[in-house]
């Protein structure tokens, strides 16, 4: 297992996958990468190099666990594309994940070849996302089994007075199946204080990302889930619209993690998205250490 020095010292992990050109994939959560899995077979088109959050999976656990808020986590990621010795890198950030990427993009433009958010968080840009859209997108199902008690307890999370998140668990999903049902246990954060410390006061400053955003120059591709509750497909659509060059996907019939959904459809729409930047591919970098 591959492993780099942060900053500050914490060893940091990651893992790779596939063959073609490095694409840096970093997870929500904060959570262990190993709920991407291979993307739904992206690897066949890209190497995957999928790093694990500080506190998460194979990274070990920092001392200053106030370094777990979004905004310092970018300093991994430049750690990672240093340790790399990549000039520039193709990102790909699922959900949470894109508070932390967005953020590298702000910093480093330079940095960023092409970014691509899959069903992506909206804190670090100040997309407010309310409960009446997420009750009116989770109304589309209500032909689903399993509706009304999900819904109730929707209402309940929406309203402030309930928490049954695992009730809410099948509007993540585009179809609530065995495999979606475990998926959905292998997703959960186990370091819940990496959760908490995440958005913490200080983590996001969304008028000045805005303002970087607005002069990437890198191409920015946005996958949205049709029926995702987390990343309405209407809040992804006004997150495509900080990017002066960014192409927005809703993967039909899709929740939070279209690779599960369908995966050919979600592998066609990535792997078209542009080439890699010139000059940059596998053989760039170092191998594993």
């Amino acid at each position: 297992m591959p492993t780099f020095c942060a900053p500050d010292g914490t060893r940091l992990a990651y893992h790779v996958t596939g063959s073609g050109a490095p694409l840096v994939c970093v997870p929500g959560g904060p959570a262990a990468s190993a709920y991407l899995g291979d993307l739904g077979g992206l690897s066949a088109h890209r190497e995957l190099i999928t790093l694990d959050l500080r506190g998460t999976g194979r990274s070990a656990i920092p001392e200053d666990t106030a370094s777990y808020r979004c905004d310092r986590l970018v300093d991994d990621v430049e750690a990672l594309r240093a340790h790399l010795r990549l000039p520039r890198i193709d990102l790909l950030a699922h959900s949470a994940g894109a508070n932390v990427v967005t953020q590298y993009a702000a910093r480093h433009p330079e940095r960023v070849a092409s970014l691509a958010l899959v069903t992506p968080g909206t804190r670090a840009v100040g997309i407010e996302i309310t409960g009446e859209t997420r009750r009116e997108l989770a109304r589309l199902r209500r032909h689903e089994p399993w509706f009304p008690e999900a819904y109730a307890a929707l209402v309940a999370v929406t309203e402030g007075t309930g928490q049954d998140w695992e009730a809410v668990a099948p509007f993540f999903h585009g179809r609530w199946d065995a495999a979606a049902r475990r998926h959905h246990t292998d997703t959960r954060p186990d370091n819940a204080e990496a959760v908490a410390r995440f958005g913490e006061e200080g983590a996001f400053t969304p008028h000045a990302t805005r303002a970087a955003l607005a002069a990437l120059a890198a191409p920015v591709l946005l996958l949205a889930g049709e029926v995702d509750l987390n990343s309405p497909p209407r809040s992804v659509a006004r997150f495509a619209r900080l990017f002066p060059d960014a192409s927005l996907v809703v993967q039909p019939g899709a929740g939070h993690y279209p690779w599960l959904d369908d995966a050919e459809r979600f592998v066609a729409a990535v792997s078209a998205f542009p080439e890699p930047a010139a000059g940059v591919g596998a053989a760039g970098r170092p191998g594993p250490p």
